[in-house]
């Protein structure tokens, strides 16, 4: 057999394998992304919104929380409790700490290492506190940003019965086979789980794509210098679309959303995400102080602590109540700004929208 014959049946081998052998992405490729923003300046005090602010803007109440807040986040985070304490004292909000048995790190193996994550991980823990600063904090650090990884954390903190919200403030790709994963997120305990929608614009990323998650989008914040909010409108940098893989969970079949096609939609609700309006934050380290921060990273631990508060914050009751006459009572409609030219799958709208879903929150009980 010549060189030309064996290429031509080389060629017939390959040209006969199914289309998507070397195009698939699976799981066990999947790497998460922390959709986190700083403006790159660190400053000696802070210079980003304050909790009180964010309270205001969601008519969140000043102090409260039930159970525990698990956190996942990748990679060590040494100096978190002190950035915790140095964040609590400079707002007047109170200890967290492991010796008041409030704050509770847990790494799920010894020789984890910094990965970088130093900032995501100080937003999450410092606002779901802010938020909520009676409930319990659990961060739980993954050794590293695999799925795999990442889903041995969330089976660690939806072990546990007094976890009440899992935050996970990190999305990537989705996978053909990412449904099989699905069961992570759920809880014998009655937890809610909050993802990040991501900050890459339109598109769906996963585990925000999972029925079993709520999916938190972004918005832009327009303040006044006496702190009255003049408007909230969406943020060009929030995800979300239609799930490539997922069917559309009942919840939103009953409620019905336009031109979803039977797939899942995302995100569910929406909260603050840009970092032109964003939260103080302290990391402490080797360049410590102050950086203002958003991302849709920042709404999931603080919708967590939103659920923590009420004990309510779930997909069911958001659409339920949504679908009511009052339901301005429950969210803020986001009706302006996009995330992209694809008109209908990008821009925001009255009623849901695939950009900031439901809107953002209005109360802590749903």
């Amino acid at each position: 057999m010549n060189i030309k014959q064996r290429i031509t049946i080389f060629l017939l081998v390959v040209l006969s394998l199914p289309t998507t052998s070397f195009a698939e992405y699976r799981f066990s490729d999947f790497q998460a992304r922390s959709p986190i923003h700083s403006n790159g300046q660190i400053t000696a005090s802070p210079q980003g919104l304050t909790p009180d602010q964010i309270k205001s803007v969601y008519n969140l109440p000043k102090t409260g929380g039930h159970g525990t807040i698990a956190i996942i986040d990748v990679g060590s985070a040494d100096t978190i409790e002190n950035d915790l304490a140095v964040f609590n004292k400079q707002f007047g909000l109170a200890a967290c700490t492991t010796a008041n048995k409030c704050f509770e790190k847990h790494v799920m193996e010894k020789d984890t290492k910094d990965l970088g994550w130093g900032l995501e991980t100080a937003l999450d823990v410092e606002w779901a506190h802010a938020i909520a600063p009676q409930a319990k904090i659990l961060l739980v650090q993954a050794k590293t940003a695999s799925g795999t990884n990442l889903m041995n954390a969330v089976d660690y903190a939806r072990s546990r019965s007094d976890v009440v919200a899992i935050s996970m403030s990190w999305g990537g790709d989705e996978s053909v086979d990412e449904a099989k994963y699905d069961s992570h997120f759920t809880s014998q305990y009655g937890a809610s789980f909050f993802a990040s929608s991501g900050d890459e614009g339109a598109g769906a990323e996963w585990p925000a794509a999972s029925p079993n998650v709520i999916a938190v989008g972004g918005t832009h914040l327009n303040i006044s210098k006496s702190g009255t909010l003049l408007s909230e409108t969406a943020w060009t940098g929030s995800s979300g679309g239609i799930s490539k893989y997922e069917p559309a969970p009942s919840y939103q079949t009953t409620f019905g959303i336009a031109r979803a096609n039977g797939k899942r939609a995302i995100p569910d609700v929406s909260y603050n995400a840009d970092a032109n309006s964003g939260y103080s934050v302290y990391r402490g380290g080797s360049r410590p102080g102050w950086s203002v921060v958003g991302g849709t990273s920042a709404g999931a631990p603080q919708w967590s602590a939103i659920q923590s508060l009420g004990l309510s914050a779930n997909n069911k009751n958001f659409y339920k109540d949504k679908a009511l006459t009052n339901n301005a009572a429950y969210f803020r409609d986001i009706k302006s700004g996009s995330n992209g030219t694809c008109t209908t799958y990008c821009t925001a709208h009255t009623a849901y929208d695939y950009v900031t879903g439901l809107g953002s929150p209005l109360t802590i009980h749903f």
